[in-house]
Parts: C-alpha cells; structure tokens; sequence
C-alpha cells in the first residue's frame, strides 16, 4: 500500500541514489519553511549530503524503539537547521513525526518547533537553538557513554555520539571549554560535523572568523579530518576514519548553504529566511525534482524507511545480550535513575545524627557529609566542580576521580562553569547518571544558559553553589553573590534551595534527587551555621518549600521569613522578641519555588496576616511576592564590600537588632 504523501517511484530502476535522498531532505526543508512563512533552509539543504551518508550507513538507531538505550545518539547543534532532523525523522519511519507535523512547523502545539525541543520518542535528543549548547553538550553524552561502558561492559553500551555544529556554535566560547574538555578525556565516540560553509547572518564568515579551525580542534587533542561536504564517498571514508581513531574527531565539511537553489545558495540570503515561490520552483528544476510540496516519491520514502530498520540485527542481538546479562537489573535501574530506599535511609539516619550532634558548620560542609551517606547507595550519582573541590566539598573519599579509563565517579572539569553545566545536561539526557557538581554561586551567570537550558528540557542536574553570600568575607564583591538568587529564582522549572542547616540541607538534597523533571541549585553557606531542627520525626519539612520553624502561628503578631544564613539571625531576633513579650513565628524557607507550588489557601495560612518581614542576604526581588506595601524586606540593596563576614553583616544592616527594631516599629 502507497505511503501516504508518496508519488509513484521515480524510475523503476535501481534503488534511489543517496543524493536522490539528499533531495528529499532539501525539498522538505524548503517547503516547511515556505509555508511557516519563516524558518532556516540553507543549513538543512547544505548538510543533506551528510545526512543521507550517515543515517544511511552509519548511525545505530531504531524509530520502533525510539529511547533504546544503546542508539546512537545525534544531536543537531545549529537548532536553526531543525527541518533537517525533522525531515530525517519522517523520513525514516519515527511514528510521532508525520507529514502533517512538517507541514505544520513552527505552529502552536506542533512537535516540529522552530528550533528542536527534546523529545526522543521524535528522534530528538536535546533541545538545541543557542549557539554552542549542542556541541558542548554532546561531550556529556559522550562521557556517559564511556562511564556506562566502564561500568557495565561493551555488550551493554557502545555506541556513538555524532553532532552537526556549524560556524556559530564553533565562536561561542562554550565550545572551546567544551572541545578542550573531550580532547582532555579521549572521547573517542564524539564525532562532531562542522558544516563549514562560511556563510554567518551578516555575511561571509571573512568578515569575523578567520581562525584555522582544524589547528585549534588539533591543539585540542582532537582528531581532524577535512572533506567535500557534497561527495558522498569523501564523506563515508571522513566518517570510517573517525570511527578507527582513538581521539574524538571533528569532520570540517565544505558545504554550500542552500545547495540546490539556483540563485540562493552560498549567500547568506538563504540563512533564515524562505527560498520564495519563485525560487522553489527553480530548485525543483534544477533538483530534478517534479513532485508537489511534501511529496516523496515511493522508492525514495521506502529506501529512507529502510535505514530506519538497517539496525534491527543490531537492536536483536543487543537485546539478546541485555535480557541474558548478569547485570540487567543494576542496568535498568541505572537507567530508570530512582531515588534508592537505600538513599532513604541513609538520610533518615543522617539526619537523625545531625538532630542529635547539633553540628555548627558551614552548609557546605553539611552537603559534603550528606554527599558520604549518599554516593554508597547511589552508583549513579556522578560528582565534579570547576576546579574548586576543596571549597565546594563535592568530593567523596574513596571513590576516583574521572580519567580516560573512565573508573572514578568525579570528574575534574577546571575552570569551565559553562562547560561543566552543558555536560551535566548531556549526562543527564543520556540517561543512566545523575551529574552534580560544584562552584561558587557568583559563577551561576558562567553556567546560567546551560542551567536555563536544563530547566527547559526538564533535566535532573543537581548545582551545588557555596559563597552563596556576603557570608564568604574578605573576597569582596567580586565573589559576593547579591542577585543571583533571584537571578536564578526567576528561571521556570529550576528548583533553587537555600537550606539553613544539616537537616535542611539532608532535606535538600533528597528533594533535589526525588525530583527527575527538573534541575537543582543547591546555595550553600561558607560560614557556620548552627543546627536549628530538634524536632522529632523523619518528616522532610522543606519538601512544601517553606514551614514554621518556631513560634506560635495562632498567637503570632509578626512573621519572620528567612533562608539559609539568615534563618538563624531569624531566629535570634524571634528570642528576643519572645522576651519582650512579643509573639514572632520564624518561617523557614529553603526552597520558593516548592512553596509556590502549594495551594493559595496553604500559603496564606503559613504566612499569616500579622506583618511580615523577609530577611535574606541577597536582592528584594523574589521576595515581592510574599511581601504586602506594609512589609519590609532586610537584605542587600547594593554589591558587597571586603571584609570579616560578622563585620559585613552588621554593616549592611542584617542583624537580629535590626529585625527587631523593625518589628516593633511594624507594631506601633
């Protein structure tokens, strides 16, 4: 039976040439765009001869069992060009990418956005659009391909990682950390495809990137391979000479952006904009290409389909070998990624310790501790920082650090905050690890696209940031974070907690692991803290975001709120207030975005309508919410200074005296 949207075979020949395929994605390409009426057909017409040569002969997939954990697993770097892996997709059979969703690309609710959203069941990986994100990215699938391997063996996991990354995503300077990052580890399964078209927005690349690509990817330690992004066979022999080499490699594919269209291609007229009717007509006729918009011939359709059961055998044997292996269970959980009863308990124990010892530490320290009772029972949990293991105790005893024999559970990502955030969201994409790593909460901005980009493909990433305030002292400013929590509050579907003590910060981290829709940041203190939860009862309080910590909600006069640090300056003012016979309830509230998710009526309820006053040693900003025109706020209105921190905080103001102060005047 005729597939639907397919003409009758081309010829009655021979199977349809790769570049007769190549076409298909071109006339796709251009004719989703022409009738969104917007939309980027040069990179897809360009890199269609890449395409065809790799999902053709090389990549290891299956569109019937789309999330097979050992696939292939391709990611399209310039997100602009989606209508390739859209069209690719259709092409080879995925069942949610229909012909209807390429016609209605970059409409509401379509799965076909402008830029790819990730949805793997569609054969879409990540979500791709900001330049430098694919690429960088890809470096943590790749590691986690390598780890899962040193884990579970070769039968289980082998497979490779390609990316399509073009001139943008190789100026943005993520990509630097990135690649020298893969070059460091020997990620010999991360090939990437630079479509080196020379082509930018403005114009011919000569105009800002005149770098030797090759030479830098080179230093890098990368393998380096050159090849006419048009010539099918140069193609195939570039891409069998990654596959021997034991360095990632990075493939520079002259291209024509456009190629195919008579009086587009090579300019950078054909970048973002439709071809034109009268353009398309052309392409079509210089194409050979005579069939009406979204056809596709029979033999053309059927040969592409084919490549979406080329790996069937491959798919058999591995699930052969999955179903016989010894480690099948430990496999599959590793996959799944729960929270482990094991984990449980060891935080109920934890915590149970904590009440009882009362430590005052730092909540970085306390997030260390927690970290020792976690790692036993979560194989899957893999640590790091940039370069700042001693300060942000992210590091557990006993268990190596990442090399490339891929053994260790922590990895030492150096100085690269935006590298290190991007890996984690490809550990995590992968599947099969849960990355957490660390750095100061200043540098958050340094990771801020790759935390923004994790929020929006829900990933479970867990950002441990210490200093988190004017509390880190005598570094001044410069390291003093002041609007980074709101900075970060304001990102949809990011969890940002703030806990004030051991329990707290047990809390958190169980909360953080709990949740596999979306991304944590976990602020942290540099300063001691004392614990303030004695309370009996394996309860996680912070799991609603916020709760009464002391007082008396029915006799309250006055609320104090607070997070982390503050909390116990919180709770220093409520005994003084207490001895003066004024009723104060402390509210604790380690996390908001938990707490806005509770009902109106139960934020109402804790926060009373006595008045209220916020104390946090950052920004106003995420605050308002809470805060009625007869509130006040006690925090930071400006940056830091340097100096001893009980020094800092009495200067600015963020003092148990204040809030007292400040309190009784509310009461007037």
């Amino acid at each position: 039976m005729p597939q639907q949207n397919a003409a009758p075979s081309s010829s009655s020949g021979p199977a349809p040439s790769l570049t007769m395929l190549a076409n298909a994605i071109r006339v796709l390409a251009m004719d989703a765009v022409e009738a969104a009426k917007s939309g980027h057909p040069g990179m897809p017409m360009g890199m269609a001869d890449v395409a065809a040569v790799l999902w053709g002969k090389f990549l290891k997939f299956n569109p019937s069992d789309p999330t097979w954990p050992d696939r292939d697993r391709f990611i399209l770097s310039g997100g602009h060009g989606s209508m390739l892996l859209y069209a690719v997709n259709y092409l080879t059979g995925y069942k949610k990418m229909t012909i209807e969703e390429l016609k209605n690309f970059r409409q509401l609710h379509a799965i076909t956005a402008g830029h790819p959203e990730v949805m793997p069941s569609a054969g879409i990986e990540m979500t791709t659009g900001p330049l430098g994100q694919g690429i960088a990215t890809s470096v943590g699938y790749a590691l986690a391909e390598r780890l899962l391997e040193a884990r579970f063996g070769s039968e289980l996991v082998n497979h490779t990682t390609y990316v399509m990354a073009g001139d943008g995503d190789l100026m943005e300077g993520i990509s630097h950390e990135a690649a020298s990052m893969a070059g460091h580890l020997k990620l010999g399964k991360l090939i990437v495809f630079y479509d080196d078209n020379q082509i930018s927005i403005d114009g011919s690349t000569a105009l800002s990137f005149t770098e030797d690509t090759s030479k830098r990817f080179d230093a890098y330690g990368w393998q380096t391979l050159k090849c006419d992004g048009h010539n099918m066979a140069e193609i195939e022999a570039a891409i069998i000479a990654a596959h021997k080499d034991a360095r990632p490699t990075i493939i520079s594919c002259r291209t024509v952006i456009g190629q195919g269209s008579p009086n587009k291609a090579g300019t950078h007229g054909v970048h973002g904009s439709p071809l034109g009717a009268d353009e398309i007509i052309a392409t079509r006729e210089k194409l050979g290409w005579s069939h009406a918009p979204f056809v596709i011939p029979e033999d053309v359709l059927a040969e592409w389909r084919s490549f979406g059961t080329r790996s069937a055998h491959e798919y058999q044997a591995w699930t052969k070998r999955h179903q016989a292996s010894p480690k099948r269970a430990e496999f599959d959980a590793a996959m799944k990624g729960d929270l482990t009863q094991a984990a449980r308990d060891a935080l109920k124990a934890f915590k149970a310790k904590a009440k009882q010892d009362k430590p005052k530490i730092a909540t970085r320290v306390c997030s260390g501790n927690t970290l020792e009772a976690l790692i036993p029972h979560m194989p899957e949990m893999i640590g790091g920082s940039a370069d700042l293991t001693g300060s942000v105790n992210t590091l557990v005893k006993g268990y190596g650090s990442i090399t490339p024999e891929f053994k260790g559970r922590y990895i030492h990502y150096g100085v690269r905050e935006h590298g290190m955030a991007a890996a984690m969201n490809g550990m995590a994409l992968h599947g099969g690890i849960i990355p957490y790593a660390g750095t100061f909460l200043q540098f958050a901005d340094y990771s801020r696209p790759a935390i923004r980009l994790g929020a929006l493909m829900k990933q479970q990433v867990i950002h441990v940031m210490t200093h988190d305030s004017i509390g880190l002292g005598e570094d001044g400013p410069t390291h003093q974070p002041v609007e980074h929590l709101s900075s970060l509050r304001a990102i949809p579907n990011l969890l940002t907690f703030r806990p004030c003590d051991s329990i707290e910060t047990a809390e958190c981290w169980e909360l953080a692991l709990a949740n596999k829709a979306a991304p944590s940041v976990l602020a942290l203190s540099r300063q001691n803290l004392p614990t303030l939860r004695s309370e009996a009862g394996d309860e996680n309080l912070s799991s609603k975001g916020a709760y009464i910590l002391c007082g008396d909600a029915d006799k309250r006069q006055v609320t104090l709120l607070a997070t982390g640090s503050e909390v116990s300056i919180a709770v220093e003012a409520y005994e003084t207030l207490k001895a003066a016979g004024i009723s104060a309830v402390v509210v604790s509230v380690p996390c908001m975005e938990l707490f806005n998710q509770q009902s109106d009526e139960t934020r109402a309820e804790l926060l009373g309508k006595p008045p209220r006053i916020a104390i946090e040693a950052g920004i106003r900003m995420s605050w308002d919410r809470y805060l009625r025109e007869q509130d006040r706020f006690i925090g930071m209105s400006s940056f830091g200074e340097s100096a001893p921190a009980p020094l800092l905080y009495k200067h600015f103001g963020i003092t148990a005296e204040a809030i007292v102060t400040t309190a009784k005047s509310l009461l007037k």
